[in-house]
């Protein structure tokens, strides 16, 4: 992992984190190596997730013989990753040269470095996780699901967005938000399925009183959703696992039949995240990216539908230096939790020499430091600048697996001057380094009001009514 770290040099260096290695620096001097070298060769990656539907990455590494054929073992240990977290899966398989899919396949073992990320899929897909070797020209055709939804706008509706410190409602009505309300709470803590069931019934109780009737609920939260079931969300993270199975996994069935089986719809919350920015924008192509406790992702198409992907972003590597920051859930470095969250502004804070009240909670800390940035503290503000640098380095490393025309950014993290010194840090990064990207790819903040509930709003348009 050293010596493929020593490969990018960034040309913008984070204010508070100069030892950061940008991924996307990293791939195109690998990719440029492999070119000039003379001794390319295939490497092609397939996933298979649910219904049977499968993902392919094809790419070039070196040849077995080449003098630096050691770089592919990590570069496609680091690809594998996020291609995994981009589309999910619980089967990949791997051709290339042999040395590179042996590492892969022990790597990606029950045993091996990665074990958390088979155990966090096969908890999703609900099989034994596996990876399979073969050439590159028999890796399984391309099988990609889209579903066509959201974006309706009649009748009276409620939309909601579960963060890990607040839980946001919307009571929307002929597309127009009549009412929004913010509550703080906290289920990474909750043992007991009843408090998530009381907290958000209680939410959607409060926006159901601004409405004349509610003809349909939609909802987005941190995790993945499969057909409206929690598999694997970290809001849910202290309920015991047989709980989890006999209560949580029906959560939102459970609503749904508590609100006579209107229609209810709930799904990953960066998947609304990009649903809004495409209702907003009106076009397509928009990659969401949310900054709240975690990171969200989301993308909608070039023809406007949502993907069967995970697109957990949250778990993808964007820094591939061997010291990069450690996620606590999966124990991986350089993933973009660490990067992209309220986790990057308070691991920053240190780094900038600020001090915050331990006894706050992280919405509140985080209040505390954009409070700073508008009183006008460099220290606070240089946290904005470094997190616009990962930012603007992560969208260009995100450019080689989405087709991008605009990417989206918000969240709790960009409130305030916060967010606009995010986005004009980004845009410098994406100008200097990637002109051409910078060129065709719109980077932007919703306004105000968007950023702190745009997801609820879009979330009431997801159900189609009866």
């Amino acid at each position: 992992m050293k010596e493929l770290a020593q490969l990018a040099q960034p040309r913008i260096v984070a204010p508070l984190d100069s030892g950061f290695v940008p991924a996307a620096l990293v791939h195109r001097t690998f990719h440029q190596a492999v070119r000039d070298s003379g001794r390319a060769t295939p490497l092609a990656i397939a996933l298979e997730r649910q219904e049977g539907f499968i993902s392919v990455f094809r790419t070039e590494c070196f040849e077995e013989g080449s003098r630096f054929a050691a770089l592919n073992l990590p570069f496609a240990e680091r690809l594998v990753k996020m291609l995994l977290w981009k589309h999910g899966g619980w089967r990949i398989v791997i051709g290339g040269p042999p040395s590179v899919a042996e590492h892969v396949r022990q790597t990606y073992s029950p045993g091996g470095a990665r074990a958390f990320d088979v155990e966090f899929m096969s908890g999703v897909y609900e099989r034994p996780f596996v990876v399979e070797v073969t050439t590159p020209d028999e890796i399984p055709a391309a099988s990609e699901g889209t579903v066509a939804l959201g974006r309706h706008l009649e009748g009276c509706r409620i939309g909601f967005d579960l963060g890990a410190t607040d839980r946001k409602v919307a009571a929307v009505q002929d597309g127009e938000p009549v009412y929004t309300e913010e509550v703080v709470w906290d289920p990474r803590h909750a043992a007991d399925p009843t408090y998530h069931f009381q907290e958000i019934m209680a939410g959607l109780q409060s926006a159901a009183r601004h409405l004349p009737r509610v003809d349909a609920v939609g909802g987005s939260a941190a995790g993945v959703y499969i057909n409206n079931r929690p598999r694997v969300a970290s809001l849910f993270r202290a309920v015991p696992k047989d709980l989890f199975e006999t209560k949580i996994a029906n959560l939102f069935l459970d609503l749904k039949r508590a609100w006579n089986d209107i229609p209810f719809v709930a799904v990953n919350d960066g998947e609304v995240t990009a649903l809004a920015g495409s209702m907003s924008l009106q076009d397509n192509a928009v990659l969401g990216i949310a900054l709240g406790s975690s990171q969200a992702g989301g993308y909608v198409t070039e023809t406007g539908e949502i993907t069967t992907w995970l697109n957990e972003l949250a778990f993808a590597p964007v820094d591939y230096r061997p010291e990069a920051p450690a996620d606590e859930w999966s124990g991986d470095r350089g993933c973009g939790v660490q990067y992209f969250s309220q986790q990057a502004v308070f691991r920053l804070a240190a780094a900038a020499g600020l001090s915050l009240d331990t006894s706050l909670g992280p919405a509140e800390k985080l209040k505390s430091v954009q409070e700073k940035v508008a009183a006008g503290d460099e220290a606070a503000r240089s946290i904005f600048e470094t997190i616009g640098v990962y930012v603007g380095y992560g969208i260009a490393h995100y450019s080689e697996f989405y087709k991008l025309r605009h990417v989206l950014i918000l969240g709790r993290v960009t409130s305030g001057e916060g967010g606009n010194i995010i986005l004009s840090q980004a845009q410098k990064v994406l100008h200097t380094e990637f002109p051409e990207l910078a060129e065709k790819t719109r980077v932007r903040l919703p306004d105000e009001a968007t950023r702190r509930v745009g997801q609820a709003v879009a979330a009431a348009s997801l159900p189609a009514l009866k």
